[in-house]
């Protein structure tokens, strides 16, 4: 199974890209998982917020593969104990489908992409940082998988 982490945003300090690198090549190649990186929309005062979340859509939906399990962070979504992530990791291998996780920008999805979603997952309600929301995905997909192969990372 493939998990692609599909997220508005690029230029991450290196901090972000060795911390999610760091959980990410933990991972076999069985739950392999991967990071496309969309440019944020324009911002500003010829392009309104409305316009940019339109543009990071168009992108996001470009990258975003039909055949695929669509999951979308939002605020508003069901939050998962490291446990019940571990159940959905399971469900979603044993669909045979990959997973794309979508992560809109600093102004959220675009109502397009919440709509192909076939879940919504909260990481929180607090409002976290999107550099450090990549970071904590990763971490808590590897830890997720630790569970379900009886790691003693989780422990």
């Amino acid at each position: 199974m493939k998990i692609r982490l599909i997220a508005v945003g690029g230029k991450m300090p290196a901090w972000v890209q060795e911390g999610y690198q760091e959980y990410a090549k933990r991972l076999p190649n069985d739950c392999r998982l991967e990071l496309v990186e969309l440019p944020l929309g324009p911002r500003g005062k010829n392009q309104g917020v409305a316009k940019a979340i339109e543009k990071e859509g168009q992108s996001m939906l470009a990258a975003m593969d039909s055949r695929n399990h669509c999951v979308a962070l939002e605020v508003k979504g069901k939050p998962w104990s490291t446990e019940q992530l571990a159940e959905q990791l399971e469900n979603w291998r044993m669909q045979g489908q990959d997973v794309d996780l979508i992560v809109g920008g600093p102004d959220g999805l675009s109502p397009e992409c919440v709509a192909q979603a076939k879940q919504k997952w909260s990481l929180s309600p607090l409002t976290l940082p999107h550099p450090l929301v990549r970071i904590l995905l990763a971490e808590q997909i590897y830890r997720a998988w630790t569970v379900m192969n009886n790691h003693p990372y989780h422990k």
